[in-house]
């Protein structure tokens, strides 16, 4: 084994208690792994909408403004009053970035279990993964077969584990079809490919005539796009055929939570036999998991009464499914990697260069189609 450095130069993002949001490099000391944990060198790991609501925060990004700490790249920039707010438990706490990444194990502790990943390439959670090294539990790693391209290692968790979720809690709470927003994202094309191969119903909404037919190409068959003047009646009719009863959407604010649950309950008032005020007795659920959109969520209350609108994050979801549950979907993934859970990535970039401010502004559009992955050694 290689010598390895004294220092591992790590990413973090610290607010500020004058109002100001900094991002920058320290090179801390390279840690020693415990019993039970590894070390690992990372080579991938992407810049997931999670990653960038820790990276970035409630920071108002127009101000941002590039500079330089110890010869390495920063940026600056102001956090308005209602970011100073949101952001209120972690200023002064300078945080490690980066959900999720993949890499080589370098160095392991003395249990039996750190010993067997030494050399084997793994797929990384549990943070602080924008760094050169990550140091952590055996648990939160998996080993991936021979071989792997830690190209494709680098985003075994987050989107594949949440698209598993969607058909699971799908199934687990009694519905047969889903409706699925910024369908075209990473995250939406595996949920395509899940529910081709499971043969459950999907509803797909995208924004863009570009993104129906990125959709059709990997043979997706129920999409509408929110662009398009009759979008409602689009929406409707694919409900109708599909039964969709739950949703997750990626979007948040805006309206499309509620068109979407409006979509349900006109397609579940078509099949009612007789006349209720109260609307339709079908229950319609929606999940929000994302935040493309950080303003208010509208709902024009046109759909009955049986209805929810919660929030939905990966975590909870896994504690409360089971470890044996997690396991089977954790298999999976290793089993399709380069399949149903291949990522695609527009840019690859280092370390360094996801403070440069130019690269920044551009991933932090979170444009569709577009994901950035950094590889912290080059």
């Amino acid at each position: 084994m290689t010598d390895l450095p004294e220092t591992n130069l790590t990413m973090l993002t610290l607010a500020k208690p004058e109002g100001e949001l900094e991002v920058y490099f320290e090179r801390r000391p390279m840690p020693e792994p415990k019993p039970h944990e590894v070390l690992v060198k990372v080579l991938t790991t992407p810049i997931n909408p999670s990653d960038l609501g820790l990276l970035f925060g409630g920071a108002d990004m127009s101000s941002a403004r590039a500079g330089t700490r110890d010869g390495l790249p920063m940026i600056t920039a102001d956090i308005p009053p209602p970011g100073m707010r949101a952001m209120a438990s972690r200023i002064g706490d300078a945080l490690p970035i980066g959900n999720e990444g993949c890499g080589v194990v370098v160095k392991a502790g003395a249990s039996p279990e750190a010993q067997a990943l030494m050399g084997k390439t793994v797929a990384l959670l549990g943070g602080e993964m924008y760094a050169e090294y990550r140091c952590l539990p055996v648990q939160m790693t998996m080993p991936l077969p021979d071989g792997t391209d830690p190209v494709d290692g680098a985003s075994c968790f987050v989107n594949p584990l949440t698209s598993l979720a969607f058909t699971e809690t799908m199934r687990m709470e009694g519905h047969s079809a889903i409706v699925h927003t910024a369908a075209a994202s990473n995250l939406g094309q595996m949920l395509v490919k899940i529910c081709a191969k499971d043969n459950i119903p999907l509803v797909n909404i995208v924004r863009s005539a570009a993104q129906v037919e990125l959709l059709k190409g990997i043979g997706a068959t129920h999409i509408v796009n929110s662009s398009d003047d009759d979008f409602v009646d689009q929406l409707v009719a694919a409900i109708t055929e599909t039964g969709a009863t739950i949703g997750f959407d990626a979007i948040g604010g805006g309206k499309l939570a509620g068109q979407i649950l409006a979509a349900m309950e006109a397609a579940a008032v078509k099949r009612m036999t007789s006349y209720s005020r109260y609307g339709s007795d079908t229950f319609k659920q929606v999940y929000i998991y994302g935040a493309l959109d950080l303003g208010p969520t509208l709902l024009n209350r046109s759909f009955g009464f049986s209805w929810s609108l919660s929030g939905f994050l990966l975590t909870p979801f896994l504690q409360k499914a089971g470890m044996e549950t997690a396991m089977r979907m954790r298999q999976r993934v290793v089993d399709e990697l380069t399949t149903t859970f291949k990522s695609h990535y527009s840019h690859q970039i280092s370390l360094a260069d996801a403070l440069n401010l130019d690269v920044a502004n551009a991933y932090n559009a979170k444009r569709t189609g577009e994901k950035y992955l950094i590889r912290p050694h080059g």
